[in-house]
């Protein structure tokens, strides 16, 4: 697990250090004040990714298509 800066994170690589703190943690087996900082970091790359993911879906675009099924253009994704 490394320490460093979250915001220059890719997703993937925060997700990979989420999952690897989750595991840690579930094991059981850290220290409290270690599992405290353990906790406090996942708490901040969760909240990059969500960030990553919620800037990702504002880019998405839906492709539009006419009567006959030919694309027309596009329009912003509805995630709902």
């Amino acid at each position: 697990m490394a320490d460093g800066d979250i915001s220059e994170l890719p997703f993937e690589q925060a997700l990979a250090e989420l999952e690897d703190i989750v595991k840690a943690l579930e094991a059981g087996n850290v220290p409290l004040e270690k599992s405290i900082s353990l906790y406090e970091r996942g708490d901040a790359l969760k909240k990059h990714c969500d960030k990553l993911l919620k800037a990702a879906e504002a880019r998405v675009e839906k492709i539009t298509t006419d009567a006959t099924g030919k694309p027309s253009g596009t329009e912003p994704l509805d995630p709902a």
